[in-house]
């Protein structure tokens, strides 16, 4: 109630943000009235007007940058080098923030010239991609709002069809008259070419040179010319790859990239979210062996997946019976938990989980299983529940573990074989056995590692196999084409050619289909997708879909969203979604509605999570004798020519999940029946007058336009995905520029999403009701509830995705280091030996302090372990360490060891 109160007396975020950004826009069109009067030549001579005056704001300071790098190359000194470092830091911080005042202070100028270079080139030829269009775009004010947060560094959520791509042009010629570059960043190449091509028509116009990334080659004169572009365009993997081949060169003029200036990230939500888990990385080929051991284990593995699967049958058949009965049931719940550790997505198991109660009363095994695990082990009453298994599965952890039997029936001549030394005992062991001299002691050492490394790789090669089999389904993780296993992106629905799952899981999956096992490899660079994009002095984003996600944005990136009001009202009816027991149910009703809209002469969108239910959706579609187009990860070069066509009447197109994002779904011919909608809005338009509908209230109630739409495209969900906004993004293709138009998503209990976080307080409603076979729940408490388990799977993956940038950061720390002196050796700077030496300085001296410990008397210290860890570590020994009469003082030994240290280097 408070925050509604205060909501009414000072407005939502978003209004307030509105208000500061008001005076801008007006700014806008007063230098437009003023534009209006220029000839075509004077208005591209706005261009090299406005960069002098950034240039005249910013000279001095960029002179003084200019000055500071040129002395720290010449300065021989580490100590200054470093002094002079910190001043250069200080002077480049000055430059950026003076360079974002002054574009603050042309930015109206600067958006009035491209809108009006819009405006005069309405009904001119542009050819995009081999397609010749008529250029008809002049950014709405709403455009205008969205082009004003995009320079002040923050994400514009902007709904679909709401001309994004225009919207970035705006911030990118503001930004690339500094004369440092500005990149656009892409989800995938076909829109990198389509966008720099239709843009580079204005930017051209205007003098600005444009450029593509994806048109050239890695690593040559080409792509170096098109980073060197005012605006350059590209996908976030090619920037990324060139950042980490950059340095890694030996030339200077090998390197493409320059300054991290200022970055405008389109589907950023995609990019920065859903792209984040996996790594940028360029590996080499490593020349192991252990690529023949998956073939070679990979028999043994199939052989315990079977035994497993017959141990989970007889699990299953015995409890079926048991369930029936009121006194017997806990202990048919208790093998059906076993089942679900072992196999959680056998069949017989799942239909058997739909029965009313069982799921629940799985449930209550599950916490008993878990509070029995605390108790001492004396009184454990549980540990029995996995000796049947061969192995234990965690479906949502995606982690696999052998259990005793398992090691015994894979190794029965040696159970020790797959049983890991206590390496930390065993070394301590070796370090405290007085036999041996400090050579054999490394020898020993040697030998218990080789055995560790040995045993920790086999272990490690049936796991991924075990997770292989059990875990990663082929048409839904991945497709196997022309002998080659690639990863279909669990967001999009595309191919990720060039990626390989890590950690020896991708040999795994290539074992497991009998294709070749390609060489593991090991990694030369790589950089998580936000430490690359955080290098940037300004970044910015725009997508459909991010107030969700703003939280991470802003913990991780320091991102604001800003929604942006769409310039006519949204009319599109979001039904509740429909829940049915099993997925068979599922499949009958959406082909029911399917058929139902196309009959009305409706175009249907149907979006699936993978590529296996779009297949057996197209299957079901044949056989009732509907026409329509498949749009999955196997044909994804059609993409955008097929989602455009999505639009037309009657036509069904079923679609990965967001496959052909970034392009907009017209509606063809007779889809659309007025010219303003009756369909009640979701909001008021912003800064219009709200529309009088055509239809009368008594023709927009007897047309049921507020209840199931006879107009607009349809959109049919086939399942919740774990993040709510793509299930926003699949709503938001229906219903683009006030157009009508209608979404709905179909359930089933078996889908993952419910199986695994949702669905036990849903089971339990639909057995207190009684649900029969073929009944649909709806309900709005359904859907929140629905919507708070997708909550809690965000939650789950951002904390993942926090981790692994924790990580990263430690090692971006070290890669920034590296880099940086890698650089200044490169462009030809001070020789490096003295930073260099002052590495070998530090380390040892850590070394030593490490080694010294507690003890104060340098008569207590354990010198023969002091010569094995300096001979073990740096490779190095030191005169007189063994006698105290010679180093007799921390000091003394700290010198010795940098005198050591220095020689050897």
């Amino acid at each position: 109630m408070d925050k509604s109160w205060f909501t009414k007396i000072v407005g939502t975020r978003f209004q307030r943000e509105m208000k500061r950004i008001r005076p801008i826009v007006d700014a806008i069109h007063r230098h437009e009235e003023h534009l209006k009067t220029l000839s075509d030549a004077e208005l591209q001579a706005q261009t090299p007007k406005l960069r002098g005056l950034v240039a005249e704001r910013t000279g001095t300071l960029a002179a003084e940058v200019a000055r500071l790098k040129r002395e720290k190359h010449e300065c021989p000194e580490a100590e200054q080098r470093a002094v002079l470092g910190e001043q250069l830091s200080r002077a480049e911080s000055a430059y950026v923030k003076e360079l974002q005042a002054v574009l603050n202070d042309v930015l109206p100028e600067a958006f009035a010239t491209v809108r009006e270079a819009c405006r005069r080139l309405v009904g001119s030829e542009v050819v995009v991609t081999g397609h010749a269009l008529k250029w008809d775009m002049v950014p709405y004010d709403v455009q205008l709002i969205g082009g004003v947060v995009l320079h002040q560094g923050k994400i514009a959520e902007m709904a679909t069809g709401e001309g994004k791509t225009l919207v970035a042009t705006l911030p990118l010629y503001l930004n690339a008259l500094a004369g440092r570059g500005a990149h656009l960043v892409t989800v995938n190449n076909y829109l990198a070419r389509r966008d720099s091509q239709w843009m580079g028509h204005l930017f051209t116009w205007l003098g600005m040179t444009v450029g593509c990334i994806d048109d050239t080659e890695p690593s040559t004169p080409a792509r170096r010319a098109v980073y060197q572009c005012d605006i350059t365009y590209g996908t976030n993997n090619e920037f990324g790859f060139d950042y980490l081949r950059d340095n890694m060169v030996f030339a200077l003029e090998q390197r493409v990239q320059r300054t991290h200036a200022y970055a405008i990230i389109d589907e950023v939500d995609s990019i920065l979210i859903d792209e984040a888990r996996t790594p940028l990385i360029i590996s080499g080929p490593v020349g192991s062996e252990s690529d023949e051991k998956y073939a070679l284990f990979n028999t043994q593995v199939v052989q315990l997946v079977r035994k497993q699967t017959a141990v989970a049958n007889d699990l299953i058949a015995r409890a079926e019976p048991l369930v029936g009965n009121d006194k017997t049931a806990y202990e048919g719940a208790t093998l059906l938990y076993q089942a679900q550790l072992g196999m959680p997505k056998n069949k017989k198991l799942l239909k058997l989980l739909q029965e009313p109660g069982v799921k629940s009363l799985v449930q209550r095994v599950e916490l008993d299983v878990l509070a029995d695990r605390k108790l001492p082990a004396r009184e454990q009453k549980l540990r029995h529940i996995e000796d049947e298994l061969y192995f234990v599965l965690d479906e949502r952890g995606h982690s696999v573990h052998l259990t005793e039997k398992g090691v015994e029936t894979m190794s029965p001549q040696d159970p020790n074989l797959f049983v890991v030394p206590d390496i930390s005992h065993a070394v301590h062991d070796i370090e405290h056995d007085e036999h041996l001299s400090p050579k054999e002691k490394i020898e020993r050492r040697r030998q218990v590692e080789a055995e560790y490394a040995l045993k920790s790789e086999t272990l490690h090669i049936i796991h991924k196999l075990l997770q292989a089999h059990a875990l990663y389904e082929r048409e839904v993780d991945y497709v196997v084409q022309e002998g080659k296993v690639l990863i279909v992106d669990e967001f999009t629905g595309r191919l990720m050619h060039g990626r390989r799952w890590s950690e020896g899981l991708h040999q795994a999956v290539e074992a497991k289909e009998g294709v070749a096992v390609q060489e593991e490899s090991q990694t030369l660079a790589t950089i998580t997708i936000q430490n690359y994009f955080r290098m940037y002095d300004k970044l910015a984003g725009m997508t459909g879909t991010a107030e969700t996600e703003e939280t991470e944005f802003f913990q991780i990136y320091g991102l604001e969203v800003v929604v942006i009001p769409t310039n006519r009202p949204v009319r599109r009816i979001d039904k509740h979604d429909l829940i049915y027991k099993t997925r068979r149910e599922k499949y009958n009703a959406i082909m029911d509605e399917v058929e139902r809209q196309h009959k009305r002469g409706l175009p249907v969108l149907v979006g699936t999570v993978s590529v296996d239910v779009s297949e057996t959706l197209s299957r079901m579609l044949k056989r009732r004798g509907l026409r329509h187009e498949v749009l999955n990860a196997k044909y994804h070069e059609r993409e955008a020519e097929i989602v455009a066509q999505a639009g037309q009447p009657a036509s069904i197109t079923i679609a990965t999940n967001m496959a052909g994002r970034g392009t907009d779904i017209k509606l063809g011919p007779g889809v659309k029946k007025c010219q303003v909608c009756g369909i009640t809005a979701h909001q008021a338009p912003f800064g219009q007058q709200i529309e009088k509908p055509d239809l009368s209230p008594e023709e927009i109630k007897r047309l049921q336009c507020q209840e199931d739409p006879p107009c607009g495209l349809v959109i049919v969900g086939t399942e919740r995905h774990e993040a709510r906004r793509i299930d926003r993004q699949l709503r938001g293709r229906s219903g683009r520029q006030g157009d009508p138009g209608q979404s709905v998503f179909f359930l089933s209990l078996e889908d993952d999403l419910m199986r695994l976080f949702g669905s036990d307080r849903i089971a339990r409603w639909m057995d207190r009701t009684g649900a029969e076979e073929g009944e649909v729940i709806t309900h709005p408490w359904v859907t929140s509830a629905i919507g708070q388990a997708q909550k809690r799977v965000e939650l789950q993956n951002f904390q993942a995705r926090k981790k692994l940038l924790e990580y990263d950061d430690v090692m971006n720390q070290q890669r920034e280091v590296i880099y940086s002196l890698r650089l200044f050796a490169l462009e030809g700077g001070e020789e490096l030996r003295a930073e260099a030496v002052r590495m070998i300085e530090q380390a040892v001296e850590r070394l030593a302090d490490e080694l010294i410990g507690d003890a104060k008397d340098a008569y207590q210290w354990d010198r023969a372990l002091m010569e094995t860890e300096f001979l073990l570590k740096f490779l190095i020994s030191i005169p007189g360490l063994a006698d105290p009469a010679k180093i007799r003082s921390r000091d003394e030994l700290v010198r010795a060891a940098q005198q050591a240290g220095r020689a050897a280097f």
